[in-house]
């Protein structure tokens, strides 16, 4: 007789604890997981890691926004509506893998996959960082906002600062806080895409130069470079992906060999 399995972990394994997928969805999603795990990750179930199953499947769910994404831009495009641009130091938003599956649909059919290749779907989900983008009350309701307008369909774009840290991560140690750099970044972010072809030239210091009838310029100035970051944003049960577009300071490309003296 079989022995009655006592833990949660256990009970999952026999049986998938979310709403019954579809067959096709759930062979498609393992097929896509398998594909990333080998060809965009460069492992095979031998040497991967949690980590790596963790970004196979959240490039396997990224796949699923993708068209969306395109061809909510180009609706855009082509009707023209009226756009919301929200500008914000901080946007909150918090683990995107579970938030993505659900606003798609495919949470049963992510968690049928995971559980027929021997994967807990939730300890995958445990494993993602939460993006060190904001620190509270500001930064969630910029989120908020930003998940409502994709929710309404709205044309709605955010704008901010890629932070390559967070604040900071905290441990207790002997009864006190010890502060730790918050490095979200270290394995790299599956939902971003970068885009150096509109990289922007930003100036610093300098002086202004009185050119003559009524005309200044600005010299002397030192040059930082602005480098999008494009995330999708889904809306709930739509094919609205709107897009948040986070800025990262770059040097540029010349380099003063006088600082190395």
């Amino acid at each position: 007789m079989a022995a009655v399995p006592q833990t949660d972990r256990e009970k999952r394994k026999q049986i998938s604890v979310r709403e019954i997928a579809q067959v096709g969805d759930v062979v498609n999603l393992k097929k896509t997981f398998n594909r990333h795990l080998h060809y965009t990750i460069v492992k095979d179930r031998n040497v991967a890691t949690p980590r790596d199953y963790f970004f196979a499947l959240a490039h396997a769910v990224r796949d699923h926004l993708v068209g969306r994404w395109i061809r909510t831009q180009q609706y855009y495009y082509e009707k023209d509506p009226k756009r919301v641009y929200y500008l914000s130091l901080e946007f909150y938003m918090g683990r995107s893998l579970s938030n993505t599956m659900v606003n798609l649909g495919i949470q049963s059919a992510c968690d049928e996959a995971m559980y027929q290749l021997g994967l807990d779907i939730e300890e995958l989900e445990e494993i993602e960082e939460d993006a060190g983008l904001g620190n509270g009350g500001l930064g969630r309701l910029a989120a908020c906002f930003l998940d409502s307008m994709a929710t309404l369909g709205l044309a709605a774009y955010g704008y901010g600062l890629r932070y390559d840290y967070g604040i900071f991560t905290q441990k207790i140690r002997d009864g006190w806080q010890i502060e730790e750099p918050d490095d979200w970044l270290r394995y790299g972010n599956p939902w971003e895409k970068a885009r150096p072809e509109y990289m922007l030239p930003v100036n610093f210091y300098g002086r202004v130069e009185n050119m003559g009838d009524g005309k200044a310029k600005w010299v002397d100035t030192k040059v930082v470079f602005a480098m999008p970051f494009d995330s999708p944003v889904p809306g709930y049960g739509n094919n609205t992906v709107n897009t948040m577009r986070l800025w990262s300071a770059k040097a540029p490309n010349s380099f003063d060999l006088q600082f190395c003296k």
